[in-house]
């Protein structure tokens, strides 16, 4: 019951809340849906993908290493400021859910590189996506200062849940958690996907179409198979964590869309198995099912689904003088004005 009904209506819903613009003004997708409605009725295999992360026992705070160069040049050498962050206050009917996309591999641990939160509302009739950075540098309750992509390594989700409470105010009800190996699945699970890349991206590769080591993707309609995806999601040797951010957004709203030209709504019990090993999720069966009308109001009406980003604006670069680790540091004024507009509707 804890399984992956939750792929037949909240992943659809959740991805494509990925789609938000990095200036956080609202933005439909750019893709019609009509041109996606094709093979409606096929049959795609499933690619089974077991997915069991086994979150280690806290014992220490997190090793952080630097990773990315971000599009801001300034490092500020200010201590991250102990500000008191505000409860946000949650309107009637709001279900705050906590999509998490994991680097998990046997044996190496993982961390939470995609971080979004999708609040629905049962009452109003609308959605509100919000993106957070893997690198937001932030109070990890019992292990420390450290960046928020560990948090659900180190204790789960109920460790992440608190840590979203202590620094933003939020109540998180639910987690959906997927991995690199569950989200090929669920790519390819529906016959690939036709990506919209707003930018084109000329970067290194290992796939099979790789020329001299590096793969090309033209600006415009991509089709591509869960690799493909992966690649395009994660590949920033030429790029930035900003960059790759939009870049997963455009794939997960082709994943939203190809789910729902496939009838996912009504289908529900028939996908179920397809994507059973793809996630970990707390969400029940029932809660799916009540969910359901609210989803088939959204999908009809896509200017009911609000997009955020917490981005360049609302952080600034920080160094940890014992790690050197370059984090980002969130502007606990800045990022409370983004989630008050977004979440206390």
């Amino acid at each position: 019951m804890r399984k992956t009904l939750t792929a037949l209506f909240l992943l659809p819903i959740l991805i494509a809340g990925c789609a938000f613009p990095l200036n956080q003004s609202s933005l439909s997708t750019p893709i019609p849906i009509s041109d996606l409605l094709i093979n409606a009725n096929s049959v795609y295999p499933p690619t089974p993908t077991p997915f069991q992360p086994i979150p280690p026992t806290p014992t220490a705070g997190p090793t952080i290493t630097p990773e990315v160069i971000y599009e801001s040049t300034s490092v500020v050498s200010q201590e991250p400021p102990a500000t008191p962050i505000p409860k946000l206050v949650k309107p009637e009917g709001q279900i705050n859910i906590l999509l998490l996309g994991s680097d998990w591999r046997s044996g190496n641990g993982y961390r939470t590189d995609v971080i979004l939160l999708l609040s629905l509302n049962t009452k109003t009739g609308t959605a509100t996506m919000v993106s957070f950075p893997r690198d937001l540098y932030v109070e990890i309750p019992g292990i420390g200062m450290g960046r928020i992509n560990a948090s659900q390594e180190y204790g789960g989700f109920a460790l992440t849940s608190e840590t979203f409470m202590i620094n933003f105010g939020i109540e998180i009800d639910h987690y959906m958690l997927t991995s690199f190996s569950g989200f090929i699945n669920i790519v390819d699970t529906l016959g690939g996907i036709d990506v919209f890349s707003s930018r084109e991206l000329y970067d290194l590769c290992s796939l099979p179409q790789a020329v001299d080591d590096y793969c090309y993707m033209p600006y415009g309609n991509n089709h591509m198979n869960g690799q493909t995806a992966l690649w395009y999601v994660r590949s920033r040797s030429s790029s930035n964590d900003f960059d790759r951010t939009r870049r997963a957004q455009e794939v997960m709203v082709a994943i939203f869309q190809k789910a729902m030209s496939l009838d996912a709504l009504s289908r529900g019990v028939e996908l179920y198995g397809l994507f059973q090993n793809s996630v970990d999720t707390d969400i029940t069966v029932g809660t799916v099912l009540e969910l359901l009308p609210l989803g088939s109001k959204l999908m009809s009406d896509p200017s009911l689904i609000k997009r955020f980003a917490i981005g360049s604006g609302q952080v600034y670069n920080y160094v940890v003088p014992v790690s050197g680790a370059m984090v980002l540091v969130p502007d606990n004024a800045l990022v409370n004005q983004i989630l008050t507009q977004a979440l206390e509707q």
